[in-house]
């Protein structure tokens, strides 16, 4: 059967678009099934602010009118701002078989080049604050929250294509059921006692307030990271609306100098656990036990997707500590209030030093890795 390449142009067609992942995955028991309401408002231009600062296309494959593989490319002025003139994207990439994976490629990569754009970067899902990275280690446990999975042949056929690393990104996992090494609690006890640092927790009665301060730190603390583009205030908005339902007050911290948010971090319980169930769909009674669910959540594992410390502090002793003064909050809380018993750190950028200094403690390993590709065009 031969077959074609076709631009996603309708409701209809973004509606295969997101259905494709339930074909791919169907014999993959570590596969996670998304909600397929959070896929379609991905990548509706009228429900994600991303789209104001970016432009993107879709393709699906299909073969004798059955879709077998998907693939997007995108321009964000945003990528081109900070990561050099020339840069477009690729991603969403989920296909069945290395012929169709080949033909969106070169599909996407000539639509970049029609852009302008002379390098192809991803896969990228659409903003590197989304789902960056192939999956390339780590296929045999399911994902986190908000983590991707892919098939092992992924690799194969995107280097066939001619992609080469670009960066690599880890995660670490670890059990938090064991204490912290006592240099890290004498240094988190010193921060205790420190009268200028106060630990504190969000409210949530405030988010809006909390979730800009939070954000901002964000967008400080990793400005100077590879990949980094600042969130908006209007996708700040939406993250924070986005993010609501699976913030707790007792796993999400803000640590203050003198007055002033320095540091914060968000961990958040693995949502997969409570959705793995639901097939995706919300209704009709998916919403109401996933409601019931996320009234006092029970959970095996526990996720820190976002962590940052003040520029102006990297690098210093302070740093590290209040880095662990939150971990050690978070780590706390996540066994009493979420009966947690794992964790999961990252993603971290392999070349981020202090991030990895912070990841790799006592007994925890390295779980997965996600490797951003590149390509000249």
């Amino acid at each position: 059967m031969s077959l074609s390449i076709r631009a996603v142009q309708t409701a209809a067609d973004r509606r295969r678009f997101v259905d494709l992942l339930w074909r791919v995955y169907a014999d993959d028991p570590h596969w996670v099934p998304p909600l397929k309401s959070e896929e379609l408002a991905l990548i509706d231009p009228k429900r994600n602010p991303w789209f104001e600062h970016a432009r993107a296309q879709l393709w699906l494959a299909e073969r004798d009118g059955q879709v077998v593989g998907r693939v997007s490319a995108q321009v964000d002025e945003l990528v081109l701002e900070h990561m050099g003139a020339g840069t477009g994207q690729m991603g969403m990439l989920e296909v069945l078989d290395p012929e169709a994976a080949a033909a969106l490629l070169r599909t996407a990569e000539d639509w970049l080049r029609a852009q302008g754009m002379t390098r192809a970067l991803g896969p990228i899902s659409l903003s590197i604050w989304d789902q960056p990275g192939l999956l390339v280690e780590g296929y045999d446990e399911p994902p986190t929250a908000m983590m991707g999975h892919h098939r092992r042949e992924y690799r194969g056929w995107v280097e066939a294509a001619g992609y080469v690393t670009a960066k690599d990104l880890y995660t670490y996992a670890l059990d938090i059921r064991v204490d912290m090494p006592p240099m890290i609690n004498r240094l988190v006890e010193a921060g205790g006692r420190n009268p200028r640092i106060r630990v504190r927790a969000v409210d949530k009665s405030r988010f809006d307030q909390e979730a800009a301060v939070i954000l901002g730190l964000l967008n400080d603390a990793w400005s100077t990271n590879w990949g980094f583009v600042p969130l908006t205030p209007a996708e700040i908005a939406y993250a924070g609306k986005k993010l609501k339902p699976i913030i707790f007050e007792e796993l999400v911290y803000i640590a203050e100098v003198d007055g002033e948010p320095r540091a914060f971090m968000i961990t958040i319980p693995d949502i997969n656990e409570l959705i793995r169930d639901l097939d995706g769909r919300l209704f009709p009674l998916g919403w109401a036990k996933l409601l019931w669910r996320l009234r006092k959540p029970r959970v095996t594992r526990v996720r820190v997707p976002l962590m940052g410390v003040a520029k102006s502090l990297q690098g210093s002793r302070m740093a590290g500590q209040l880095a662990f003064m939150l971990i050690e909050r978070c780590r706390k809380n996540s066994i009493e209030h979420f009966d947690a018993t794992h964790g999961e750190i990252g993603w971290v950028l392999e070349d981020n030093g202090g991030m990895l200094s912070i990841a790799e403690l006592p007994g925890a390993q390295r779980n997965k890795v996600y490797r951003v590709y590149e390509k000249a065009l």
